[in-house]
């Protein structure tokens, strides 16, 4: 599955304020549930924040992929918010978090779910995209850069 096919305009947000990790995560809940006609805010928040208590999912370098699986999703969902000011989010590296990037699946997607992780990760260790992230100004300019992401080619 493609990352881009998992994000819509309305999705994306550009310069959210946001204090804390338990509010990212509410925000991040309210984004993911607008897709979700049959899944509540609160459920997804709930997801969220038990995945959360797992272990954080800051991978660091600024970066966070909260995540989770749940019934009443028949298709995976995305949201992507670039906060106005890093948060702590007890990343590995213990920097604040500043690109969060949310992802819910149907419960019985597990393979799926790795997979579009294994994407994310691999999106959100490219540097130099990071900083094109971080240096858009609007929300259409984050959703054009996330939706023509291709990940790097190896040569064989």
């Amino acid at each position: 599955m493609d990352i881009s096919s998992l994000l819509t305009p309305e999705r994306v947000v550009c310069c959210q304020e946001s204090s804390s990790k338990k509010r990212t995560l509410e925000q991040l809940s309210q984004l993911l549930a607008a897709s979700a006609p049959n899944v509540a805010p609160e459920e997804i928040f709930e997801a969220l924040i038990g995945r959360e208590r797992l272990g954080s999912t800051g991978l660091g370098q600024g970066v966070a992929i909260p995540h989770g699986r749940m019934g009443g999703l028949t298709e995976p969902v995305g949201a992507f918010m670039h906060l106005e000011a890093g948060i702590d989010f007890d990343a590995i590296d213990r920097r604040p978090v500043d690109l969060v990037f949310g992802l819910m699946v149907p419960a019985e997607s597990t393979d799926e779910h790795l997979q579009l992780l294994a994407q994310l990760a691999q999106m959100f260790s490219d540097a130099a995209f990071c900083t094109r992230l971080r240096e858009a100004h609007d929300s259409r300019r984050l959703y054009d850069l996330l939706h023509h992401w291709e990940p790097s080619r190896k040569l064989a």
